[in-house]
């Protein structure tokens, strides 16, 4: 018996998939990266499936890349050579949610909108949301610890993550965390496995913080402005101002333009960047005309203030277009460096100084009220990765990024892009000390080995 088999003989029929095409479909996520060649594939539908995988694989020391919908954007689940791909995307259940407790209690397939809907019948929210919020799962942004477009008020799915249960990479069952809103009892491995892009256990379940809706529709603002560097410094004044925007996010001309092509938005010749703001404060029409009266002051050339819901979902849609439109215009190296918002306005000229240097498309969205810039190069299509330019381009604005006092990646992870600047940021002893941590969890390195650290 050969040990697939073996696998195939302690999970339900119909679980281990071995057609060389299906494994391929599930050996990709969003990036040009070329995943290696997997054995096999394992639809989990409970606990027990993962705690049989991973018994297995620690057995016969076969390498397990955990998966939810492949939508990320670092190469953190792409298929290594050799490796079984666990995918997670049919554990959909929530399990439990309580408007009481204002927590809910959810399997790692869980679409995030879908949570979110649940919550709001409940007059809640579940505060995460990141553009891929209608297709990605509470499990893949558990790993890569997602941001989205609430961050800047709502925090980070780190901040809304209260306990998880885990697999290890020996089948053991780990429970993390609480249901508290509070609790330091022993070291925070909740927040250690968030984040860790499942090089150190597998997510079967989430506890998760769920928060008041607001009771009204939030209001927005739309500015236009002749240059990105005046949107960024118009972001730096409302965030010094302390107008605590729920929302606050910007796009460049290249963006716009790729929107623009594809879904006709109207886009106007003058306009170099878009910067759309939301409160939903008891006050957020007062707020929101504070922030568009700062943007007037800042040089937009245009601003329309709205409490339409309407009217902000349309513009939020722009928004959330972002990337596909730029999918349309080539392969796409999507980076996701994050800088304190006060260097913004100079990491924004230093992104477009590089792709003038290097002769190369980079388009620029980002969480602007975060610091959080997604510059995203594009290259043809046909080429198997990036050419040398746009590694030169994307060299120089990490290493600004670094310079100014920010991180190599916000919210998308490590993966495997990102490895190849790792040491400019961490340092030899933090490595280390990450090695370590990886050793005690894995000591045999058959969890999505070569990702994240």
């Amino acid at each position: 018996m050969s040990s697939l088999d073996a696998l195939a003989e302690n999970l339900p029929e119909g679980r281990l998939l071995t057609d060389p095409d299906v494994i391929d479909s599930y050996a990709r996520d969003r990036t040009f990266l070329e995943p290696g060649k997997a054995l096999a594939v394992v639809l989990a539908r409970t606990r027990d499936d993962v705690v049989t995988t991973m018994r297995w694989a620690s057995e016969h020391r076969v390498p397990v890349v955990p998966r939810g919908a492949g939508t990320g954007l670092a190469g953190g689940a792409t298929a290594s050579e050799g490796s079984v791909i666990l995918s997670l995307a049919r554990m959909t259940a929530i399990t439990e949610l309580s408007p009481a407790d204002e927590i809910a209690v959810v399997e790692p397939g869980v679409i995030t909108a879908d949570l979110d809907r649940a919550a709001r019948e409940h007059g809640l929210m579940y505060a995460p949301d990141p553009s891929s919020y209608e297709i990605s799962t509470i499990g893949g942004n558990l790993a890569t610890n997602a941001g989205g477009l609430r961050c800047v008020k709502y925090g980070v799915t780190r901040d809304s993550a209260l306990g998880l249960e885990v697999v290890l990479a020996d089948g053991r069952v780990l429970n993390t965390g609480r249901r508290t809103m509070k609790g330091v009892t022993g070291y925070d491995l909740t927040g250690l496995f968030v984040g860790s892009e499942g090089t150190l256990g597998v997510i079967t379940s989430a506890t998760v913080r769920l928060r008041r809706a607001p009771a009204a529709p939030p209001a927005t603002f739309a500015a236009e402005f002749g240059s990105l560097r005046d949107a960024a410094a118009a972001v730096s004044a409302i965030m010094a101002a302390g107008c605590q925007p729920s929302l606050m996010e910007m796009l460049d001309r290249a963006t716009l333009k790729a929107i623009d092509d594809w879904r006709n938005i109207g886009l106007e010749d003058s306009t170099q960047a878009m910067l759309i703001g939301q409160s939903d404060a008891a006050d957020s029409q007062a707020a929101i005309t504070a922030m568009g009266r700062l943007c007037e002051a800042s040089g937009a050339t245009f601003v329309a203030v709205s409490s339409s819901p309407a009217e902000a979902e349309e513009l939020i849609a722009v928004r959330r277009m972002a990337y596909q439109a730029k999918e349309r215009l080539g392969a796409c190296l999507v980076e996701d460096v994050c800088v304190p918002r006060s260097a913004l306005p100079d990491m924004i000229s230093a992104i477009e100084a590089a792709a003038a240097r290097h002769d190369v498309m980079i388009c620029t969205v980002a969480h602007a009220g975060d610091g959080n810039l997604h510059p995203v190069f594009v290259f043809d299509h046909g080429t198997a990765e990036p050419p040398a330019q746009v590694w030169a381009a994307a060299d120089e604005v990490f290493t600004k990024a670094l310079e100014f006092g920010g991180t190599l990646t916000g919210e998308h992870g490590v993966g495997v892009l990102k490895r190849r600047w790792l040491s400019l940021e961490s340092g030899p002893v933090t490595a280390d000390v990450q090695q370590g941590i990886k050793a005690v969890f894995d000591p045999l390195g058959i969890l999505n080995p070569g990702k994240a650290i």
